[in-house]
């Protein structure tokens, strides 16, 4: 079982057994301002017997105009739609796609916070893969068998707006902004209505997760940085955001990776903390 990280050899080698039905590889390319263009992408190529989800269709529920851009689906909702790709208690995940793994990584997240644990995003994503030799095809998946999937207890936990507001009045949490920096700093918003990030919360660009081959830092290096933001705080003290509860996933992956276990995502991010009246700004670098 794999439930971080898997390298393309090795997802090579599990799809070349024969006889091996117990894995369901899907991909999650997608493009904040072109949603379709990952669908595209699969399309045009994709890792064989890789089915297709899409961010907005799939990984994401109704928006409110509140609650963020891209808010959770209802449990048991996802839970079905995972379960009609084939994907039962024992199956193994393997989520890709062609960002470094800012999309997989919701993925990844979502399952885990259905309760399953046997998911990992492809280390490199669909880059590598084609990097390392291995093929593309434009061929549609096999038709899988429904698998039986349950809501279990989440492994990934979670804070809402109200809760928020409490944690930073209390002073014990740090919450890490996966944005890139300038939209940390309230310049060049294009995605929300508001420019700026929480008061307090400290930038962990995401991308800084990955090395300059795509692939994720070693562990001792992620755990280094990570616990540079964090002030001395224990990971279940950690707060992870971003512009929609997104790429702040791929941050909870890194730490995830890192031993770093236990820290929350705000899944409204700042896109549902800047649509309410009352909530603070602030702008500028990081502190």
């Amino acid at each position: 079982m794999r439930n971080t990280l898997i390298g393309v050899d090795e997802l090579h080698r599990a799809l070349g057994q024969a006889g091996r039905d117990d894995i369901v590889v899907l991909d999650c390319g997608f493009d904040l301002t072109d949603p379709q263009a990952g669908r595209r992408q699969y399309e045009a190529g994709h890792i064989p017997g890789a089915a297709y989800v899409h961010l907005d269709d799939t990984l994401s529920g109704v928006k409110t105009g509140k609650n963020g851009r891209h808010p959770l689906p209802d449990r048991a909702g996802f839970a079905r739609a995972m379960a009609a790709l084939g994907i039962g208690s024992q199956t193994q995940v393997v989520a890709y796609d062609n960002a470094g793994g800012m999309f997989a990584a919701r993925l990844w997240w979502l399952l885990r916070w259905l309760g399953h644990d046997a998911v990992a995003v492809l280390d490199g994503g669909v880059a590598a893969w084609t990097a390392a030799g291995y093929r593309l095809t434009t061929e549609a998946p096999p038709k899988r068998a429904a698998g039986q999937l349950p809501v279990g207890d989440s492994l990934q936990p979670t804070i809402d707006y109200a809760q928020l507001r409490q944690a930073l009045g209390a002073g014990r949490h740090v919450v890490l902004d996966a944005r890139a920096p300038d939209r940390y700093r309230g310049e060049n918003e294009t995605l929300d209505a508001v420019g700026g990030h929480i008061p307090g919360a400290r930038n962990r660009f995401f991308r800084d997760n990955l090395a300059p081959d795509g692939r994720f830092l070693a562990p001792e290096q992620l755990r280094q940085e990570f616990t540079a933001h964090m002030n001395g705080r224990a990971p279940a003290d950690v707060i992870n955001q971003c512009g929609s509860g997104v790429t702040a996933c791929h941050n909870l992956l890194a730490m995830e990776v890192a031993g770093l276990t236990g820290a929350a995502l705000y899944p409204g991010s700042w896109s549902e903390w800047s649509a309410q009246a009352d909530a603070p700004v602030a702008t500028g670098p990081d502190a």
